[in-house]
């Protein structure tokens, strides 16, 4: 997907409506049209980028300093008891727009979401032989 296709792209161009809630000159945050809970909201960097590790720790900066603030006013409004901050990166993690965002979701003790964490073991010292693997490839 290009930035001339891009859905987030065309709503921070003013060509597609959004219910904006707040913007800054990297920033913009809204309400999702598909929400999850009453006060859902996506926030988006104004550039494009399709996935979080194309963005410089700059520009993730610019664009998670906001979070907090938006969280707190999603629940003031929506009266939550608490807050999901999901983003997924990649069609295989559940992304379905190609331009980094992340969710702000609402929660209440009865919303009935939730996700599956389905935790399990690692086999006798392959935790260590990934923790290697980790290393190097941030060594890269």
């Amino acid at each position: 997907m290009s930035e001339s296709t891009c859905v987030f792209c065309k709503i921070i161009a003013g060509e597609i409506p959004a219910l904006k809630v707040f913007e800054d000159d990297s920033t913009l945050a809204f309400v999702d049209i598909g929400p999850l809970a009453e006060g859902h909201l996506l926030v988006i960097p104004k550039e494009h980028y399709e996935v979080l590790q194309e963005m410089s720790p700059e520009a993730v900066a610019a664009v998670t300093r906001h979070l907090p603030r938006l969280g707190r006013a999603v629940m003031d409004a929506v009266s939550a008891e608490g807050y999901n901050v999901l983003q997924n990166n990649g069609r295989v993690s559940g992304q379905e727009v190609p331009h980094v965002h992340f969710h702000i979701i609402p929660r209440i003790a009865s919303d009935g979401l939730g996700y599956r964490w389905n935790a399990s073991k690692y086999e006798d010292g392959r935790d260590k032989e990934i923790q290697q693997r980790l290393i190097r490839a941030l060594q890269a």
